[in-house]
């Protein structure tokens, strides 16, 4: 049996007003991924356990059946995996955003989605101004960058900037979470390394040319998810999965999959926003069903159109997934007979909040061998009803495996 799941990351909303009372994936048309629903059995996953925080990195890894609890180390070291830096036992490392910063405020936490070109020009320069022997910037992809300190301690707070929206700087600047030297002498080396990146960002001349033009412009580092480099079983150690495969636009989701011994596809044209190449992800993915027992198909889009506040946008890349995506590869899997295929987001992004929420995920398994529970529509409250009920931590793989 092969199996594929299909992540609309931050898919999953709450009723609003302005749609009607409906949240984004009642108000869209998707009949593809009613059909699935319809096809297989539906329910809800909790995805981010209490004790952390609901970031992208926490539950996608829960949704590949990882005890993250126990095996979650931050964001920035899968994306050092992803990008090729590897760390030393010491290296402390973070995810670095370009953020814009303006007069205190936390106005964008990705600088207007600035291109890589103009990032990686700015990622230069800072390693040229900032960088030591104990502190180094590696360029990632658009806003998503890569900070790591030698000897860095983890035990800070650092808050994601997609989190706090028009938020005051100073009311989310690192903190220790022990009373200890080092933990101190982390959290003020990061926020003297913000305050120095605002110095140096503020005249640069692609920051000047981007507010000529109208554009967000990158006034700030923000580093965040310190941690050190995990230990993690792959899936084959872990499931006894022979093969299996990722797809997205997006580093973290890259390093996961470094982690957890699978092939990294990438797909030209996939930006991981709403104009992604949906289509080339989609044909990525049923190739690669070809030789691989496990495919994890991930797209960004809906997140981002949650963060940025837009509904109308998060509403098409669900209908864009749903045509473009859901559909095609469930009528592969009927056609093969031997395909179990997933749908889910990995956690909610309310667009009138504009960030993560921990609210479990709804979620619809079409599974050859099992029958159907009836559940006609897939949304929040429609998979509530489904057989599986709700689930938490490595129940979702199991039941996708149907290792239950």
């Amino acid at each position: 049996m092969k199996h594929i799941v299909i992540l609309g990351d931050g898919m999953a909303d709450l009723p609003s007003q302005k749609l009607d009372n409906l949240t984004p994936l009642e108000k869209a048309h998707t009949p593809n991924m009613d059909r699935l629903t319809k096809l297989g059995q539906a329910g809800l996953f909790h995805t981010v356990p209490p004790s952390l925080h609901p970031g992208s990195e926490v539950a996608n890894m829960a949704v590949m059946g990882y005890d993250v609890e126990n095996l979650y180390e931050g964001r920035g070291v899968l994306e050092a995996a992803s990008i090729g830096v590897t760390l030393a036992p010491d290296d402390l490392a973070f995810r670095c955003n370009l953020i814009t910063l303006e007069n205190g405020i936390i106005h964008n936490h990705s600088a207007g989605h600035i291109g890589s070109e103009e990032a990686g020009v700015l990622i230069d320069f800072l390693n040229d101004h900032l960088a030591d022997e104990r502190v180094a910037f590696h360029k990632g992809v658009s806003y998503r960058h890569l900070m790591v300190i030698k000897g860095g301690d983890k035990h800070i707070h650092c808050t994601p900037p997609h989190d706090v929206p028009g938020a005051n700087e100073t009311d989310h600047l690192p903190k220790t979470l022990k009373e200890a030297v080092a933990s101190k002498e982390t959290a003020a080396l990061v926020t003297d390394l913000i305050k120095r990146s605002q110095e140096l960002l503020a005249s640069h001349p692609i920051n000047l040319e981007r507010k000529a033009k109208g554009k967000a412009t990158a006034t700030s580092i923000w580093p965040w998810s310190p941690g050190y480099k995990p230990q993690m079983p792959t899936l084959k150690e872990a499931y006894n999965i022979q093969k299996s495969a990722v797809i997205s636009a997006v580093d973290l989701i890259h390093g996961i999959g470094i982690y957890a011994g699978m092939e990294v596809i990438k797909v030209d044209g996939a930006t991981g926003l709403w104009d992604t190449n949906y289509v080339g992800k989609r044909d990525a993915a049923i190739k690669a069903l070809e030789t691989c027992d496990y495919v994890y198909l991930h797209i960004e889009a809906p997140d981002e159109a949650g963060h940025e506040g837009d509904a109308k946008i998060k509403i098409k890349a669900i209908e864009d997934i749903d045509e473009k995506v859901v559909g095609p590869i469930l009528e592969y899997a009927l056609e093969q007979k031997d395909i179990a295929v997933a749908l889910l987001p990995d956690h909610p992004t309310p667009w009138e909040l504009k960030t993560h929420t921990r609210d479990a995920v709804p979620f619809a398994i079409y599974h050859p061998q099992n029958p159907s529970d009836n559940v006609a529509h897939y949304t929040e409250k429609d998979t509530a009803q489904g057989a599986y009920g709700e689930v938490e931590k490595m129940e979702f793989m199991k039941l996708l495996l149907n290792q239950q």
